[in-house]
């Protein structure tokens, strides 16, 4: 399949031919340079009388032959200097009847570079030095490269010798002449002349009448050149898009690593938490299609959930979240909301300020209406703290052990007597309420002792039991049963003596450690297990009545509820919900990823998507009917996808350089490449699906010509001369070109039809129109990236298919929404929380009434909404290019 390479020609070679080829080129850009600011200091000298030259501001023309204007730039410029601090910029700028300054030495076959004089986006700065705008028409001498403090920074997975010797090679040849367009007069008083900020700086300088901008991203100058339709940047959008997003699914279930995560409320929703959501899932025959349920979601929270607890009313719901971080890096307090599942309306704020780094377990009493909430810290000490619900006070607290604490719980008999179990213990609690005064109770502590019976490691699970007894599940498979015993009467309690517990019974369960006990409403009570992935329900003196197996694919059991009727929920180690009885067996209605996650795309007719990960699970989603289609194992990372334009088959990326080509129906394999033997990050199908270009962590993007149906394919070529390794690429609409982004900044664009070969005029690519754009870094999306960015805040972007809205992935949990075309510093837009990590990918759906995003750590996916205009529906036939002038919504952000 790969018919590129000739016999002798490899790799090594290739990578040496290519830096010899660059290092002439850059030979004679010095020369050039060399012989244009001779000529500049020669045309001084002879204009350093002329008065009147200084008063009109037009420059004479300079007489140079050798220096030709590169194509497209206009024919008659006159040079102007701006300096920015530590940087000096050389910029040309437009005056009739006087030709211009060429920046590099014509192109091998007649190619130019292009007007920044740079060959590639962000790879070199503009020479070093002091100075200050002079009058029009002097051009001052570009002063040596100076060396600064500022660091550079590719990514955080790119810090290899390779990339930073090319840059320093890139920095050496930036004393080229940096054309630009634009009047003095134009720039004013408004372009900035300080040096771009920290490492972390981001700032924009650019020419309201010019034909380029300039953002920098960690001191990196980043040129992006102007459409020549657009006049000046104030006629671009600069509000919020009216456009809006509401969550409409959520994909995914927490189950790999947290407890007390699945309950049924009163009016029969199921509750659950992934990320910083609580789900309230109806199930069966809902708006979400037939037998695909329905969901509603409660967002108060700011950073992931790890417990729930529901109220003796079934109505009112207790969710507590671990600490985070904010996006300055300030640490976000834990905290535990009260809510009401009905209107979802926020009750009660519980411990804001009080838990250190999460909330661990939470439990509402039995009794007394449920009028006390009883919270498990995560920190060293797990402390122990009881609160009153309606006023939000804590009543009493205490250190409650140096082991992890898992589970605990209110006796149903009595709210003095709290439960607790974790690591190597249970732990049975005498809470004295203080007579409701603030501080003012007590706890007391005394631990059961297992005697003769084996410590287990873990007890991550208790249950009541209606005549009092308790019983608790262990890491050994044990259930151990723990009975009431009359203590000392001289200990004082409330309702007369105070009980102490001991073992009075053990029955092995199961295989492994048990997760879940579950007391039902016959009595009958359920236990799940780890290892041997059964449901065991069990009668009076620990008789095993009836069992069930869990499928391998779905995990372990990590939770169980009681639905209607003999309905059973289960929630599975996997990260899914099940949901059956023990006669007829399970069947999901929840599925989800069990890690992070990164590869992500739409099919291209119908309302579908697939998404990869580090579990090396390739999933089909059905968006309408809100399931999985289908999902197969990789066996390795996928990293990234694409769907062929016919929707036939699809190519996956992987972690070790393989791709493969999988047919959609039949999901088997129709082709299996490697390229390279480093990480893909990023394949894509040109529009009419003769071409797919794939971008590698090897710095290259491989070329392949496909068939028809896309099952074939053959190595067509390669694309040489990013820096860094590739993050972004996009295809033009004809199916000609690509335009790409590396981890170092760069912005290049390829001749694919041509032979694969690196456009060095960006500028003659500033009128293409591309038929998507993914690309983080370009003119009409430089506006997403946020003040302080260090290059990494964002992790993708989509452009909608109507093009009116560009979505944005950030570092920060957050979804945004931008106006396209998004040209305008600082830009507003609408943001959206509920992820608890990164967003690691969104895509627009084919008729953008849709957009999905990807959680990375958290593993979760959200499907959105489009509402407003242009929300829903098919995207035009022909969609126009012209940015809307009309007037900017006044909806905050």
């Amino acid at each position: 399949m790969d018919g590129a390479a000739g016999p002798g020609e490899g790799p090594a070679q290739e990578a040496l031919q290519s830096l010899s080829q660059r290092l002439r080129v850059q030979e004679q850009e010095m020369e050039l340079v060399k012989a244009a600011l001779a000529e500049a200091l020669r045309l001084l000298r002879l204009q350093a009388s002329s008065t009147s030259l200084q008063d009109s501001g037009t420059p004479a023309p300079i007489r140079d032959s050798s220096s030709a204007v590169p194509p497209g730039l206009p024919h008659t410029c006159s040079p102007s200097l701006v300096s920015r601090g530590t940087q000096t910029e050389v910029e040309i700028e437009p005056s009739p009847g006087t030709p211009g300054l060429s920046n590099g030495p014509p192109a091998p076959q007649g190619g130019t570079e292009e007007p920044s004089g740079t060959q590639s986006e962000g790879g070199g700065s503009s020479s070093s030095g002091t100075g200050s705008p002079g009058p029009p028409g002097i051009l001052r001498p570009v002063q040596p490269p100076q060396r600064t403090d500022t660091p550079r920074r590719n990514s955080s997975s790119s810090s290899s010798p390779r990339p930073r010797q090319k840059l320093s090679r890139k920095a050496a040849s930036s004393a080229n002449l940096l054309l630009r367009s634009g009047s003095t007069e134009s720039r004013g008083g408004k372009e900035p002349l300080s040096s771009p900020g920290g490492p972390g700086s981001r700032r924009s300088n650019y020419n309201l009448e010019g034909i380029s901008v300039k953002m920098f991203l960690r001191g990196r100058p980043i040129t992006m050149y102007i459409p020549s339709g657009i006049r000046s940047l104030e006629e671009l959008p600069s509000g919020p898009p009216p456009e809006t997003l509401s969550l409409d699914w959520v994909y995914g279930y927490r189950g790999r690593d947290s407890r007390s995560n699945l309950f049924v409320l009163r009016s029969g929703e199921v509750v659950y938490f992934i990320a910083c959501v609580v789900v309230l899932y109806r199930p069966g025959g809902g708006p979400g299609g037939p037998g695909g349920g329905g969901q509603r979601h409660y967002r108060g929270h700011t950073d992931c959930v790890r417990c729930l607890a529901v109220h003796p009313d079934g109505v009112r719901v207790a969710s507590g979240q671990t600490a985070g971080v904010d996006k300055d890096g300030k640490p976000l307090q834990p905290v535990v909301h009260i809510w009401d599942s009905e209107t979802l309306l926020k009750l009660q704020e519980i411990g804001l300020g009080a838990f250190e780094r999460g909330v661990g377990a939470l439990a509402f009493s039995a009794v007394d209406q449920g009028a006390f909430l009883c919270v498990v810290d995560d920190s060293n000490e797990h402390m122990l703290s009881v609160w009153d619900c309606s006023r939000g006070v804590k009543l009493a607290e205490i250190k409650s052990t140096n082991d992890s604490v898992l589970a605990v719980g209110f006796s149903p008999r009595d709210s003095s007597c709290i439960v607790t179990s974790g690591k190597s213990h249970v732990h049975f609690w005498n809470w004295s309420g203080g007579a409701g005064v603030p501080g003012n109770g007590t706890l007391t502590r005394k631990q059961g002792v297992f005697g003769k019976y084996k410590k287990p490691k873990f007890i991550p699970c208790f249950v009541f039991l209606p005549d009092g007894d308790i019983l608790t599940g262990d890491s050994e498979g044990n259930i151990l049963t723990w009975g009431r015993s009359p203590s000392d009467s001289r200990t004082p309690g409330r309702g007369g003596a105070k009980e102490t517990y001991g073992i009075v019974a053990q029955a092995h369960a199961h295989e492994g450690s048990i997760f879940a006990l579950c007391l039902r409403r016959d009595g009958t009570v359920l236990s799940g297990g780890g290892r041997d992935r059964r449901l065991v329900q069990w009668g009076p003196g620990l008789v095993a009545l009836q069992e069930a197996e869990i499928p391998e694919h779905f995990g372990a059991v990590r939770a169980i509820a009681e639905g209607l009727g003999s309905e059973l929920l289960v929630g599975t180690t996997k990260n899914a919900l099940l949901r059956g009885d023990l006669a007829q067996g399970f069947s999901p209605v929840i599925q989800g990823h069990t890690d992070e996650l990164w590869g992500l795309c739409t099919h291209p007719s119908q309302n579908r998507f697939l998404t990869c990960g580090h579990d090396r699970q390739l999933c089909l989603w059905d968006g309408e009917g809100h399931a999985l289609a289908w999902s197969i194992d990789l066996k390795e990372t996928g990293l990234c996808a694409d769907f062929h334009p016919s929707g036939a088959v699809v190519a996956v990326g992987l972690n070790t350089g393989r791709w493969l080509v999988l047919d959609t129906e039949t999901r088997e394999i129709v082709s299996d490449v490697t390229d390279g033997n480093e990480q893909l990050s990023v394949v894509r199908y040109s529009p009419d699906g003769l071409y797919l270009a794939i971008g590698s962590h090897d710095n290259m993007i491989y070329i392949y010509s496909v068939s028809s149906d896309g099952a074939k394919s053959s190595r067509f070529g390669r694309c040489v001369g990013h820096s860094s390794f590739i993050t972004h690429l996009d295809w033009s609409k004809d199916g000609n070109f690509i335009m790409s982004n590396s981890g170092d900044y760069e912005i290049l664009y390829w001749d694919v039809a041509g032979g694969c070969k690196q456009l060095k005029n960006r500028y003659e690519s500033r009128d293409r129109e591309w038929a998507t754009y993914t690309c983080v870094l370009g003119f009409h999306v430089y506006g997403v990236w946020p003040d302080g960015s260090d290059g990494t805040d964002i992790n993708s972007l989509c452009r909608s298919h109507n093009e009116r809205v560009v979505a944005v992935a950030d570092d920060f949990c957050k979804v945004h929404l931008f106006q396209y075309p998004c040209a305008r510093a600082k830009a507003p837009s609408r943001m959206y929380g509920g992820h608890g990590s990164h967003v690691t990918s969104v895509r627009f759906t084919h008729d953008d009434s849709h957009l999905v995003s990807l959680g990375g750590k958290d593993a979760s996916i959200f499907q959105w909404r489009m509402l407003g205009a242009g929300g829903a529906g098919p995207a035009p036939a022909t969609p126009s290019r012209t940015p809307s002038l009309s007037p900017a919504s006044s909806l905050d952000v």
